[in-house]
């Protein structure tokens, strides 16, 4: 279900993660929310190997991993320049594999046509997920302490 506060809030977290980080030029901001109520934020990794870099996402996902907290929602937000608008940007294939830790349930934020806050589950994202094949106690996932 749909938590607009929630949705809202990491909105304005990675907005004003990105004007802080990158106040010229491009820049990219992500935000994961928790079952337990924490955001936690990443930005991507900058190098000049683009084949080591990580996604936008990455970061968060580790810290919520790192404190063991439930993901319930991750958002990608970026723009193009300073006076570009912020964009939203849907979970790439691996970052929507490494959020399936957390179950199928997990909110994402979605590109839009008319660049509107979208949230979706994962399980709307891919109703066809490969993990169906299993039984759920079979796959790797997270479990409360």
């Amino acid at each position: 279900m749909r938590d607009l506060k929630i949705e809202n809030k990491m909105y304005e977290i990675a907005t004003e993660l990105i004007k802080e980080r990158y106040p010229t030029g491009w820049g990219g901001a992500a935000v994961i929310h928790t079952k337990q109520g924490s955001y936690f934020t990443s930005v991507a990794l900058e190098s000049a190997n683009s084949s080591v870099l990580l996604c936008i996402e990455t970061g968060a996902m580790c810290e919520a991993h790192k404190y063991n907290e439930k993901v319930t929602h991750c958002l990608c937000v970026v723009r193009d320049d300073e006076n570009s608008p912020f964009k939203v940007l849907s979970p790439c294939g691996v970052c929507q594999e490494r959020l399936r830790y957390w179950g199928e349930d997990v909110q994402v934020g979605v590109t839009t046509e008319d660049n509107s806050l979208l949230f979706v589950t994962l399980k709307e994202m891919q109703p066809h997920h490969w993990c169906q094949a299993y039984p759920p106690e079979e796959l790797e996932h997270y479990e409360e302490k």
